[in-house]
C-alpha cells in the first residue's frame, strides 16, 4: 500500500498511516475502507486550502473544515466520524515524529443524538426467521444462517467469514473474530444447531465447489457468501414476513442484545458475548428495555 513518489503531504501519509492501521491497530477492512473515504476528503481541503504542511496547522484551521463537512451537506454523525478519523492520522502523525505538537487536543466532536438500536418482537423474530420460501434450494442455508444470527448476535461480517472449525456443535458454540481481530465464543441453542445441522449435512456438501473452501456458509455457486448477500437473504425474509422498515442483520444482533437482557441476562455477559470493547455501548440495550417496560406499564397498568 505504498503511495506513489513526489506526492505532497497529506496524500504521501496516508497510506502509511492505512498501513499502521492494518498491521498495529488490527483494524477491520470495512473501518479501513472508512478511514481512506474520511481522509480522501480531507486532502481535498487541503488542496483546497492550499495546506502542505501539517506543523502549520492551527485549531482555527480544523474548524474551517468542520465547516467544509457541514457544507457537503454531511450529517452530523458522518462528520463527527471524519473528525475522528482526522485525529488519528495527525496523532499518527506525531506517534512517528512527523509533527512536534498534537494539535487535535483542543478539536471537539460535535455531539450526535445517541439511537435506540430498532428491535423486533419476540414473535416478530421468530416470523421473519422463519419466512424462508420452501421453494426456494437454498433454504436450508437461509434458515441456517437467520437462526444463527439472532441465536449468537453476530454482525454480517462475522458470519461471512466463519469457518467449519469454528463451530462446535458438540459442546454447543460458535467462535468468531470480531473488530480488532478480537476472538470471542458465544453459546449456541438447540434450536439453531439443529438447524445449523441439517444444512451442514444436507445442503452444502451440494454447495462445496472445492474443498479448500472450509467458510461455513457458501454461495449457489461454492464460494463464500459476503456480508451483501447476508444483507439480501435477511431483506428478503424481512419482506416475505411482511415486516415494514430497515431491517438488516443487524436488527438480529440488536433483536439479541435485547431480548437477552429482557430475559434477566447479566449487561457484562452480554458485552463479552456481542463483543462490545465497553460496557457503555452495551447499555444502550438497557433504554430499549426501559421502553419496553414503559409500553408494558402503559398497556397493562389500570390508570395508565
Amino acid at each position: 500500500m505504498n503511495s506513489p513518489p513526489n506526492h505532497p503531504w497529506p496524500t504521501s501519509k496516508i497510506a502509511p498511516f492505512l498501513d499502521y492501521l492494518i498491521t498495529e491497530c488490527g483494524l477491520a477492512p470495512n473501518t479501513i475502507a472508512a478511514y481512506k473515504r474520511d481522509l480522501t476528503r480531507w486532502g481535498q481541503f487541503c488542496r483546497q486550502t492550499q495546506i502542505t504542511d501539517p506543523n502549520k496547522l492551527t485549531p482555527p484551521l480544523l474548524q474551517k473544515y468542520a465547516i467544509f463537512l457541514s457544507q457537503q451537506k454531511l450529517a452530523t454523525p458522518t462528520i463527527a466520524r471524519h473528525l475522528v478519523s482526522l485525529k488519528m492520522f495527525l496523532r499518527y502523525h506525531l506517534l512517528v515524529g512527523l509533527t512536534q505538537h498534537d494539535v487535535c487536543s483542543v478539536m471537539e466532536t460535535p455531539k450526535t443524538w445517541q439511537r435506540l438500536p430498532s428491535v423486533l418482537s419476540e414473535k416478530r423474530t421468530v416470523e421473519l426467521i422463519e419466512a424462508v420460501d420452501p421453494e426456494n434450494p437454498l433454504r436450508l442455508r437461509n434458515r441456517a444462517l437467520l437462526e444463527l444470527l439472532y441465536a449468537t448476535g453476530l454482525r454480517a461480517s462475522e458470519a461471512a467469514n466463519l469457518h467449519l472449525r469454528d463451530l462446535n456443535s458438540q459442546i454447543g458454540y460458535i467462535r468468531c473474530l470480531g473488530k480488532g481481530q478480537k476472538e470471542r465464543v458465544i453459546p449456541i441453542h438447540k434450536t439453531a444447531l439443529k438447524v445449523l445441522q441439517e444444512y451442514l449435512e444436507v445442503l452444502r456438501p451440494q454447495l462445496v465447489k472445492e474443498v479448500t473452501c472450509t467458510n461455513l456458509f457458501l454461495s449457489r455457486t461454492g464460494r463464500a457468501l459476503n456480508r451483501i448477500e447476508i444483507w439480501r437473504i435477511v431483506k428478503k425474509a424481512a419482506r416475505t414476513a411482511g415486516i415494514a422498515g430497515r431491517v438488516t442483520p443487524h436488527t438480529l444482533r440488536h433483536c439479541f442484545g435485547s431480548h437477552l437482557l429482557q430475559g434477566g441476562a447479566d449487561l457484562r455477559v452480554l458485552q463479552e458475548m456481542l463483543g462490545h470493547a465497553d460496557v457503555t455501548t452495551t447499555q444502550i440495550y438497557t433504554h430499549v428495555d426501559q421502553k419496553h417496560l414503559r409500553q408494558v406499564h402503559k398497556k397493562y397498568h389500570p390508570r395508565a
